[in-house]
């Protein structure tokens, strides 16, 4: 009987004690307050989406005839099928021309407040148009991509259905806004996402105390919300670049670059602005020690990888276009 009584009172400190260490493993903690689930699109309404306007904007972003040459599309550098970039430190543009900086991925990029590491352009709709016409990128003139779409017939009817209401659709804003339109469907919810969502066997032990590590060493200062980054502009005093300062003039924005998202960072491989470091847990090393201030251990370091790994989403199922054929009329590639 004393035995029975015992193993009951045992029982019972047991399951106190288990509630007072969930916390302590990531359940029952309030994330909220840091992150939000990902939307299933980023609307915009100055730009609201159709489903013809997607698809123009599907094919205009695989399309390389928007570049000079005729080789390079958007997906060139923003490649869907390996994280949204092209995993070069710098990308390659027109005559096998060097970028300055890492190019950031597409996917979720639409939620950003800002685009580019230096933030020049508000919104996927002002970024889509920089690329075409950057001489180091696709090297395109405007009166080129209009003069190519216009002699393709099939996409002179799709720039039709997209914009229905409009007497003259192509237009190189429409361009933008169409590719711009269905990069703000490339959204990819994660395991992270269902965590916050409530499902808390989403993310194992080790990704929900790497979790709590993000959080109490400071990471979520800068990565946060929605994105987990993407919504402000940090100083990161990390090579020669500049940043900011070369939009602004600004001293105080020398060395200030927007905060990168770090959803599917575990793909999006190599790191910082420089494209100069290869592995996750050296950036999460650097970002500790020149962020931070703080000599991140080993041990630490994997378990912030472990939940940085959790961010890795899933695409929409995206099928890839048959671009339509050239005409006779379609103006050649040049690679001058």
């Amino acid at each position: 009987m004393e035995r029975r009584r015992r193993k009951k009172h045992f029982g019972s400190w047991g399951v106190v004690l288990l509630l007072l260490l969930l916390p302590s493993l990531g359940w029952g903690a309030d994330y909220g307050k840091y992150f939000e689930p990902l939307p299933e699109v980023a609307e915009n309404p100055e730009n609201p989406l159709n489903a013809a306007k997607v698809e123009l904007g599907k094919f205009l972003f695989f399309e390389p005839r928007l570049s000079k040459s005729g080789f390079i599309s958007c997906n060139s550098c923003h490649n869907i099928a390996t994280g949204g970039v092209d995993n070069l430190p710098t990308s390659i543009g027109h005559k096998w021309q060097l970028g300055p900086r890492n190019a950031p991925t597409v996917l979720n990029a639409a939620l950003h407040t800002t685009q580019f590491w230096d933030g020049r352009a508000k919104d996927v709709e002002e970024q889509a148009k920089g690329p075409i016409l950057n001489p180091k990128e696709m090297a395109a003139t405007e009166e080129l991509v209009l003069s190519r779409i216009n002699s393709i017939p099939q996409y002179v009817e799709m720039f039709k259905k997209a914009f229905p209401d409009e007497t003259d659709p192509v237009t190189y804003d429409n361009v933008a806004k169409a590719i711009a339109a269905f990069e703000r469907t490339l959204i990819t919810p994660s395991r992270f996402d269902a965590y916050l969502k409530g499902d808390k066997k989403s993310l194992t032990r080790r990704e929900r105390k790497g979790l709590r590590l993000f959080v109490k060493k400071g990471c979520v200062g800068c990565h946060n919300g929605v994105g987990v980054g993407g919504g402000s502009f940090q100083r990161f005093d990390y090579g020669t670049d500049m940043g900011r300062f070369e939009v602004t003039g600004k001293e105080s924005d020398k060395k200030v670059f927007r905060v990168p998202t770090l959803r599917n960072i575990a793909l999006t491989y190599p790191y910082f602005h420089d494209g100069s470091v290869w592995t996750l847990e050296e950036a999460v090393r650097i970002m500790g020690e020149k962020q931070l201030g703080v000599k991140l251990k080993d041990k630490e370091i994997g378990y912030i990888v472990a939940f940085l790994n959790s961010l890795t989403g899933e695409l929409p199922e995206i099928v890839l276009p048959l671009l339509p054929p050239s005409t006779k009329d379609t103006p050649l590639p040049d690679v001058d």
